[in-house]
């Protein structure tokens, strides 16, 4: 399988990242959070399905809302949309494999919970060097 993912965010309705992956940190995790929770709620109250993608420069978004929890992953432009959609659905499913209902209403506010997840979705998610080699091809 191609690892697809270069970022990824998971973030709560009230903006709080749980957990995140990015390469070029060049925003604040949390400001990020907070940003796409305030424009997803703001596509919902125009659209009543909230924002679904976008593009910025040479990459592309998915955000997938499913409860109180915002998935939210990027790839470049030359990734299919249709397969980073599907590979953040799967995503979405091992979360709440790992991190069950019961997990997650109790939870406390310490993010370092989330911390293992990096571990379950390893193979989803672009490597270093497979991103420089992508640069030189």
């Amino acid at each position: 399988m191609t690892k697809l993912i270069q970022d990824l965010w998971i973030v709560e309705d009230s903006g709080i990242v749980l957990f995140h992956r990015v390469f070029d940190e060049i925003i604040d995790a949390n400001l990020f959070g907070g940003m796409m929770s305030a424009l997803n709620s703001f596509a919902e109250e125009l659209t009543k399905s909230g924002l679904s993608n976008f593009e910025v420069s040479d990459k592309q978004f998915s955000l997938l809302k499913d409860g109180n929890y915002l998935f939210i992953a990027n790839t470049s432009k030359k990734q299919n949309l249709k397969k980073l959609n599907k590979e953040l659905e799967l995503i979405k499913n091992k979360f709440y494999e790992n991190f069950q209902a019961e997990i997650l209403n109790n939870w406390n506010g310490d993010t370092t919970l989330f911390n293992s997840f990096m571990e379950q979705i390893e193979e989803s998610l672009e490597g270093f060097i497979q991103k420089l080699e992508e640069s030189f091809w």
